[in-house]
């Protein structure tokens, strides 16, 4: 079984020979309201215009087929008493259909990943990250895997005038109108295949079990509000997370992008029962974020994203609050490097330190630097190996449960993604 969905992945990230991105280059490139395809983010969310797209392109008769993802097989070792280690494949790929119809452009999605077999349940090792359950307990310095089903989804965009248009997306698996693009699709995380600590007050919800999301776009700034089942997914990460849930959960999006190299947003939910250990639990999530990609030197790109992100929960007085800024340097089309520096306020709950009231809050941080080289092309997928090191910063009163103020972490990689890019 775990051989069939290995080749299953590898078939959905094949380029489809990369020659057939180059077949239609102009029709890809432009939408409604002559918004550029390379705006897509995750959900209905919005990049700079100037990212990259690495993707396959094909034509079937009215239809745009799009096909694109990455991989990374990587050996990841995070040190101190709460590390551990593992080799491991982080994935994702996706397939996009899309098509004008209505006087308008409809595009079905879906999106899987293996990760529920090539890294297990338990998630990877990565120093003080929380968020969801295993077994009965929540997780602890270690990163969930990705549901097989990360996105099942409508999206149906019409103008109704010249500089304005409607769209609807419906999800049965997909991203609400919530937190900024997420982790895995932005330019400034692209090399980099780990989670921010930061990823549960921020990008948390990008895979959601029942989302319908409105918006009314302008060609520079999308309003949206969605309607979404608040709960996280479970441990079990091969299924459809509905039993005993609805949409009971609201939040709104504001998105504008002034030009090509900008895209800024901020949003504010309210996520009803998020926690499946804690389901009498709700909480608001809100902040804002910033994201550019530039040009560097003659073949390079520049991304970076900074972002902020709370979580409130209801009835407790109190907020915690994260702060990401990262950054990928794409010197030539080979050589790339990416860093990234976090701070988050955790509580003993999320860090499962059990010697103190749950509700005991730490400041807590991550530091991150990285490199990629691009060493050629293999079968039409660009390959490329990397490194990442880094250093979790903790509190003098967590330095025994975590053996050090400072507990180092280590991953090499190879990753592979498709050749084609505009």
């Amino acid at each position: 079984m775990r051989r069939l969905l290995l080749a299953l992945f590898a078939c959905a990230t094949w380029p489809l020979r990369a020659q057939m991105d180059m077949q239609h280059p102009m029709q890809m490139d432009v939408g409604l309201l002559g918004i550029p395809e390379s705006r897509m983010g995750s959900g209905t969310s919005w990049l700079p215009d100037a990212s990259p797209m690495h993707a396959a392109h094909i034509m079937l008769g009215d239809w745009t087929l799009m096909l694109h993802g990455q991989g990374f097989v990587q050996y990841d070792r995070q040190g101190g008493s709460r590390g551990g280690d593992q080799l491991g494949v982080i994935n994702w790929a996706m397939a996009a259909a899309s098509r004008r119809i209505g006087g308008g452009r409809l595009e079905l999605r879906s999106m899987l990943s293996a990760e529920p077999w090539t890294i297990g349940s338990r998630g990877y090792p990565l120093l003080v990250q929380s968020g969801e359950a295993y077994q009965g307990a929540p997780l602890h310095d270690r990163q969930h895997p990705h549901d097989l089903f990360m996105e099942l989804a409508a999206l149906y965009e019409r103008p109704v005038a010249r500089n304005l248009g409607l769209s609807l997306y419906l999800a049965p698996v997909g991203e609400p109108a919530v937190g900024p693009v997420a982790f895995p699709h932005r330019p400034s995380a692209a090399d980099d295949p780990l989670a921010p600590i930061a990823h549960h007050w921020q990008d948390g919800t990008h895979i959601t079990f029942g989302v319908v999301t409105a918006g009314v776009f302008t060609r520079t700034v999308k309003l949206e509000g969605s309607w979404f089942n608040g709960r996280e997914p479970d441990e079990q990460r091969t299924g459809f997370d509905y039993a005993g849930r609805r949409l009971d959960s609201y939040g709104a999006r504001l998105i504008v992008n002034p030009g090509p190299r900008w895209s800024i947003s901020a949003w504010y939910g309210y996520l009803k029962s998020p926690e499946v250990l804690h389901p009498d639990e709700s909480l608001h999530r809100y902040g804002v974020a910033a994201l550019t990609t530039q040009a560097f030197g003659r073949r390079g790109r520049w991304a970076s994203a900074l972002i902020w992100g709370a979580n409130d929960p209801i009835g407790s007085g109190r907020a915690s609050h994260s702060v990401v800024l990262e950054s990928d340097l794409d010197l030539d089309e080979t050589n790339a490097v990416h860093g990234r520096a976090e701070y988050v306020r955790k509580s003993a709950a999320d860090l499962v330190i059990p010697s103190v009231p749950p509700t005991s809050e730490y400041d807590v941080g991550a530091l991150a630097l990285g490199c990629m080289r691009t060493v050629g092309t293999i079968a039409g997928l660009a390959t490329g190996v990397g490194t990442r090191g880094s250093i979790s910063l903790v509190p003098v009163s967590l330095e025994a449960q975590y053996g050090s103020r400072t507990p180092v972490g280590l991953a090499v990689y190879v990753r592979l993604r498709p050749a084609g890019a505009h």
